[in-house]
């Protein structure tokens, strides 16, 4: 490879921070005295609430051993073990190809691989909040506090869409930290990363907030799925901090160190955290319902920064998010928001970016009700919009519900576009988040005609087979889909709803 493509290739790399679950892979990624009470928080975990007094803190105030001693007793480290099963199915023992000792061909036998990461306890009887990458795929996991006491723990639900997922250990009296007000860091705020990098445990860094609502690309597709609107600091995060607690100096919890800009994979300057206004109400939710409410507004944005000639000439503002589209169904347009508007404000929040509305909107469920500000060819509007799921309508989706087994939407054919497809039934999908359809391949678009030999022409119909299955109504184990794409290309995949 020359020097030219090394050059472009290590511009960026994005390197997800924990010791990971993959083979070899360990990169990816105030001081004031305080009365205790124990209350249940507006996340609903029980934490001792530390009533603090914070008049006449310094802004120059850098003694950081009040906010680390609170903090480092609450960061755990989190021990995962992942069974690999080796390809190839049987060999040849050497011994028998060599001698002929009889020991025939043997069988391979799955391979177990160890990762690490942090995590941070959030509630006095063992919830524990960490990344999802840490804990993505593990079949035992092995939780040490900071005195050295292990727990088994079992993980009580994730989000690949903020790399946030929740586990608890059977445990009382367990020590917390507060959780802070992420929204209210400032930059050059100075902050505290708590973790145990490379297995070394109880490790307090310190840096500034560098920025806020920062997004950061890996390229892959499915960026496009997740939320990013990230905290970035300048305080050292290596591999095994993932999980662990980012805190303000008055150590509360603002944030969970999540990823790290580099060209190595070990820290190169800066990392990057979940913010708790998103991670706060994920872990929430987590614990409520066993997976995330996500609300949507229904359109496809891009940074005012990021566009065309053409699709600037109307645009009067320098930042926000400039709406493109459509998603449908969409109550962003039903409420009469165009394509061409920019959002500049959510609930009187200023929107300076997508990411930025991404985080705004993360924080409310289906059905919540948000104001949001456009700006229309130079003119402010304000439009009253009721956030809805990915099927469009504001109900509560509970863990077995088919829509969120599936991770999709889907809207019916009219019949003009049944004209245009030259067919007599079928529905498309219009979405695709982190389900069975994105872990089978299926992309926006995909017309769906057939699903186990049965005839679909409503969403209805699809969800109504997924149902059956998942309730043991049916003998079928999993999906068998047939239908084709847009530019003719037809597609079969098959989904195993067992697992």
């Amino acid at each position: 490879m020359n020097t030219t493509m090394k050059n472009v290739l290590g511009i960026v790399l994005v390197a997800v921070v924990s010791s990971g679950l993959t083979i070899g892979a360990n990169a990816y990624m105030n001081r004031q005295h305080a009365n205790v009470a124990t209350v249940d928080n507006s996340y609903g975990f029980n934490q001792p609430l530390r009533l603090t007094n914070y008049s006449g803190v310094a802004a120059e105030n850098t003694d950081f051993t009040m906010a680390a001693e609170r903090s480092v007793h609450a960061v755990v480290h989190i021990k995962s073990v992942t069974e690999v099963q080796v390809s190839g199915g049987q060999y040849m023992d050497p011994f028998e190809f060599f001698f002929g000792n009889g020991r025939g061909n043997q069988p391979r036998q799955p391979q177990k691989r160890v990762g690490a990461g942090s995590g941070v306890i959030i509630s006095t009887d063992g919830y524990i909040i960490t990344n999802n990458h840490v804990i993505d795929g593990a079949s035992e996991l092995e939780v040490t506090l900071n005195d050295n006491r292990k727990f088994k723990a079992k993980v009580i639900g994730s989000d690949p869409s903020t790399d946030i997922a929740l586990i608890k250990v059977d445990a009382k009296d367990l020590p917390t930290i507060p959780f802070g007000d992420s929204e209210q860091l400032k930059v050059g705020e100075w902050v505290l990363a708590v973790g145990n990098p490379f297995n070394l445990t109880s490790t307090v860094t310190a840096g500034i907030v560098s920025a806020k609502g920062r997004s950061i690309s890996t390229g892959s597709d499915e960026d496009v799925s997740k939320i990013q609107s990230f905290i970035q600091t300048d305080a050292a995060v290596n591999p095994g901090n993932s999980g662990g607690a980012l805190v303000n100096t008055k150590g509360e919890l603002v944030g969970i160190n999540t990823a790290i800009y580099s060209e190595t994979g070990n820290f190169a300057g800066y990392s990057f955290a979940v913010p708790m206004s998103i991670a706060g109400k994920v872990v929430q939710d987590l614990k409520q319902y066993g997976n995330v409410q996500r609300a949507i507004l229904g359109v496809s944005i891009l940074d005012v920064s990021k566009l065309n000639d053409e699709q600037k000439k109307d645009v009067k503002v320098t930042e926000g998010a400039w709406i493109g589209g459509f998603a449908m169904p969409s109550s962003a347009k039903d409420a009469g928001v165009e394509i061409g508007d920019v959002i500049v404000a959510v609930n009187d929040v200023a929107v300076r970016s997508t990411s930025r509305l991404q985080e705004e909107i993360s924080k409310y469920r289906p059905g919540d009700k948000v104001k949001i500000t456009v700006n229309r060819k130079g003119v402010q509007k304000i439009f009253n919009i009721e956030l809805r799921n990915m099927q469009g309508n504001t109900k509560i989706l509970d863990k077995a519900d088919p829509s969120e087994v599936l991770g999709g939407a889907y809207q019916e054919l009219s019949d003009k576009r049944k004209r245009e497809l030259g067919v007599n039934y079928g529905i498309e999908v219009t979405g695709v988040t982190n389900g069975k359809l994105k872990d089978a391949g299926i992309k926006k678009g995909y017309i769906i005609m057939l699903v186990n030999d049965e005839k679909i022409s409503t969403p209805e119909d699809i969800e109504r087979i997924v149902d059956s299955i998942l309730k043991g109504r049916s003998s079928e184990q999993g999906l068998f889909i047939k239908g084709f794409y847009p530019n003719g290309k037809t597609t079969y995949y098959a989904i195993n709803l067992s697992e």
